[in-house]
C-alpha cells in the first residue's frame, strides 16, 4: 500500500508552501495555523506571517500584542500566544529534542516538526491520517505522512469517501462504506466564543468593552491584562 500511495501522491499531491522547507520554525507556524483552520484560509496568512517574522528570533523579539493583532481572523487566539511563547523558548534555549516540551505543542505537532523539519522516522497522526489507517488497517511508513494527509483530505473523506479515485481501494476492507456525520462544533454565531472575539476585537481597536465576563475569560487565557479595571494587551 505504501508504494501505491506514494505513486498517487507524486501525481496528486497538493502544492503547499510549507512542504518546500525544512525550517522547523516555518513548519511550526504552518502546523499551529492549520489547527482547526482550513488550508485555503491559512495559505495567505502563512506567507504574510513569514514575511513579517521570517525567523523564530524575529517572532520572539516582537510583543505578544503584535502577534495577537496579526493573528486576527484565524480564530482560536490562544494559538497565537502559544506560538509566541514557543518562539521565545526556542530563541532562548534552542530547539529541544522533543518539541512537545515547547508551549502549546502537543504530540501531533511535535511529530510533524520531527518528521517534516528534522526527517525523523515518526508518523504525525492527524484526523486524516488516522482515518486512512483505520479504514485500510495498514500501518503506513512515516515517509508517506504528507500523502496520507492529502488522501484523507481529498479522497478518503469523513462521510462519503471517493473510493473510485482511491489508489488503495483494491486492498481496502472498508471500500464502498458510508459513515455517520461527525459531531459538529457548536455554532459560533451567538456563542460565548463570539463574545470573546468581539471583545478582543474592540480592545485591539482601542474601544471600550461592555462585557466583563468575556474580558475576564480573555485575561484568564493571557490574551489581555487586567490591572485595577484597566484592560490592556500583553507585552
Amino acid at each position: 500500500m505504501d508504494q501505491s500511495l506514494a505513486a498517487w501522491f507524486s501525481r496528486n499531491g497538493r502544492d503547499l508552501p510549507w512542504r518546500k522547507t525544512r525550517d522547523p520554525y516555518a513548519v511550526l507556524v504552518s502546523e499551529v495555523m492549520l489547527q482547526q483552520t482550513q488550508v485555503e484560509r491559512v495559505l495567505p496568512r502563512y506567507e504574510r506571517w513569514l514575511e513579517r517574522w521570517p525567523t523564530v528570533e524575529a517572532l520572539a523579539a516582537t510583543s505578544a500584542a503584535e502577534v495577537i493583532r496579526e493573528w486576527q481572523g484565524l480564530g482560536y487566539n490562544r494559538r497565537a500566544l502559544n506560538l509566541h511563547r514557543a518562539a521565545r523558548a526556542v530563541a532562548a534555549r534552542g530547539w529541544p529534542d522533543d518539541p512537545s516540551e515547547l508551549p502549546g505543542v502537543g504530540p501531533y505537532t511535535a511529530a510533524a516538526i520531527r518528521n517534516f523539519a528534522f526527517g525523523d522516522d515518526v508518523l504525525p497522526v492527524d484526523t486524516n491520517v488516522r482515518r486512512v489507517q483505520e479504514r485500510t488497517g495498514h500501518a503506513f511508513s512515516a515517509r508517506n505522512a504528507q500523502a496520507l494527509m492529502d488522501l484523507g483530505a481529498t479522497v478518503c473523506l469523513a462521510r462519503i469517501p471517493r473510493c473510485g479515485a482511491c489508489p488503495l481501494a483494491a486492498r481496502c476492507p472498508s471500500r464502498g462504506g458510508r459513515y455517520e456525520p461527525l459531531r459538529r462544533q457548536s455554532r459560533f454565531e451567538g456563542s460565548f466564543r463570539q463574545r470573546r472575539a468581539n471583545a478582543l476585537r474592540a480592545i485591539l481597536a482601542g474601544e471600550a468593552v461592555d462585557d466583563a465576563e468575556a474580558v475576564t475569560a480573555l485575561a484568564r487565557d493571557g490574551l489581555v491584562t487586567l490591572d485595577d479595571g484597566i484592560v490592556a494587551l500583553p507585552k
